[in-house]
Parts: structure tokens; C-alpha cells; sequence
């Protein structure tokens, strides 16, 4: 990470807590599920990383550098970074990237140009990292919105007991089609 936009220094953190999401279905309240139900958004894997990379760093305040953008796009080349688009029409409105080793995926971050789009990305994604074989959703720090969804705060040990097993697993991204958005709210619990 960097601490600003315009630092060049990359800096490394190991969190002492950790936050995670479920593979293969969140928290969704009765509201997002009417949401859900009435949308006409398109959802796509990798077909435009540079765009949920730019918004997730479009911010008064960004951890994302140049030189970070950078790596983030030449793991992306190679296959190991990757993003969920949400669009409405033609133009991207939401997202969330990250990295994947194994069958753990890292979220590096998400955006949100409309109410409910990044939220859409995650449920989208934590359904379809189940069905491709994945077994961690790391989304590095705990917050009041991912703990709203299922998240949870592991202590650096029992993350750890977690990221080991699933960095040794065969789990490829591509290798299903995104799930509908009927499928995501079938996978996900309700929550009032």
C-alpha cells in the first residue's frame, strides 16, 4: 500500500486482525433483495480491470500509487489479478479487484459510482469464487459494511490456520460464468 496517491513509496502491512467474507453466499437484507430483483445491471469478469482499478483509486484519498496501479496491472496481464464489473448500459458504475493465489482470493478494493454497486460485486463474487473452487474471500481490514454482509474478524493466527490450506488449492477464477443475479440471492441468507 502506499499512504497517498502522490507518495512513490510502497509500504507493507500485516494486519494483527483480519477480515474475511463467506465463499459462496452473503448477508443480503429484504431491501438489496428488491434491489436485486428490479435491476437491469450487466455484470462481467475482467473485461474492463483498468476501469474498477482507476475508480477504486478515483478518491480524495487513495492508497493506490502509480507504481502500485502499475503491479496491479501487471498481475492482471499474467493472470492473477482480477475484477468484477457492474454496468449500467455502456458505462461501468461499480467493482471490486483483487489477487488470487490458490484458492484464496484477496480483495484489494472496491467502488461504487451508484447506490448498491460495489454490494452487488461482492455478493456476485463471493457466489461465483464458491462455485470456481475458492475457500478464502480475504478483504484485509474488518468494517461495519463487510461484517453487514457476513463478514468476520479472524485474529492473525486463525487467519493464518485459514490462508495456508486454501493458497495450496486449484481454483481458477475463469474457469465458471459469472452467476445471475437470481442465482447470487438464492446462495445468499436473508437478512431483515
Amino acid at each position: 500500500m502506499a499512504r497517498a496517491a502522490d507518495d512513490p513509496e510502497l509500504l507493507w502491512f500485516e494486519p494483527r486482525t483480519r477480515g474475511i467474507l463467506p465463499v459462496g453466499g452473503l448477508h443480503v437484507s429484504r431491501s438489496m433483495r428488491r434491489h436485486l430483483r428490479r435491476c437491469d445491471w450487466t455484470l462481467a469478469l475482467n473485461r474492463d480491470f483498468d476501469g474498477v482499478l482507476a475508480g477504486c483509486a478515483d478518491r480524495d484519498e487513495t492508497w493506490i500509487n502509480a507504481p502500485l496501479a502499475q503491479l496491479y496491472r501487471e498481475l492482471h496481464r499474467g493472470g492473477d489479478a482480477h475484477s468484477i464489473e457492474v454496468n449500467d448500459g455502456a458505462a461501468l458504475i461499480g467493482g471490486v479487484f483483487g489477487v488470487t493465489i490458490g484458492g484464496a482470493f484477496f480483495g484489494e478494493s472496491m467502488f461504487s459510482a451508484r447506490s448498491n454497486a460495489s454490494k452487488t460485486a461482492l455478493m456476485v463474487l463471493s457466489v461465483h469464487l464458491a462455485r470456481c473452487g475458492f475457500t478464502l474471500f480475504d478483504t484485509q481490514f474488518p468494517t461495519a459494511h463487510l461484517t453487514s454482509l457476513g463478514g468476520q474478524t479472524l485474529s492473525q493466527a486463525a487467519y493464518l490456520r485459514r490462508l495456508f490450506p486454501a493458497m495450496q488449492r486449484l481454483a481458477d477464477i475463469t474457469a465458471r460464468p459469472l452467476p445471475s443475479l437470481h442465482e447470487v440471492m438464492q446462495a445468499s441468507t436473508q437478512t431483515s
